[in-house]
């Protein structure tokens, strides 16, 4: 049986909106206006992709993450990337986050909302030729509040077990 959302399809269409602009704000480095797309409770969090055998439990390590934030670890990130001494992004990556499959659904919760999503990041850096692609599986909560439909959750698996990335210092 298909599953239909039962989101008004303005509601749909604003959260589409918001997520595709939050993208821009990555892709233009414009992290300071990211930021404001994200509630003060939010958390980030992307697990380690493991290799395991064909009937292993899980392939997303429990405990292992890329990334474990909050509000006050991406600031200090989006800080960090404002001085000389982010030297993972010296010279600076150049991202292009194309944001597809978006599925919305909503919660238990009053104004608040599951957002499933494919990602696939882009990624260059100085002269090489050789870009990073991630394809990424993105399962958001989106709130709306009083400023507008603002991300209070992002888990993001990248499809990935080895990352072919001299280091992984951008947002997902």
């Amino acid at each position: 049986m298909v599953m239909l959302s039962t989101v008004d399809r303005r509601v749909q269409e604003d959260i589409r909106d918001v997520m595709y602009r939050e993208a821009l704000a990555l892709d233009e480095r414009r992290f300071r206006d990211w930021l404001e797309f994200l509630t003060d409770d939010i958390t980030y969090d992307v697990p380690l992709r493991v290799v395991r055998e064909d009937l292993a439990e899980w392939e997303l390590s429990p405990n292992g993450r890329i990334f474990q934030d909050n509000r006050q670890t991406l600031e200090v990130r989006v800080r960090r990337l404002e001085t000389d001494f982010s030297w993972a992004e010296q010279p600076p990556s150049r991202t292009r986050h194309y944001i597809t499959n978006v599925l919305i659904d909503a919660t238990d919760v009053e104004n608040e909302f599951e957002v499933n999503s494919s990602c696939f990041i882009y990624r260059s850096r100085g002269d090489s030729i050789d870009p990073n692609l991630l394809s990424v599986a993105r399962k958001d909560l989106i709130r709306l509040t009083e400023d507008g439909y603002r991300l209070a959750r992002r888990w993001a698996a990248i499809d990935q077990a080895v990352i072919n990335a001299h280091n992984l210092s951008i947002f997902i």
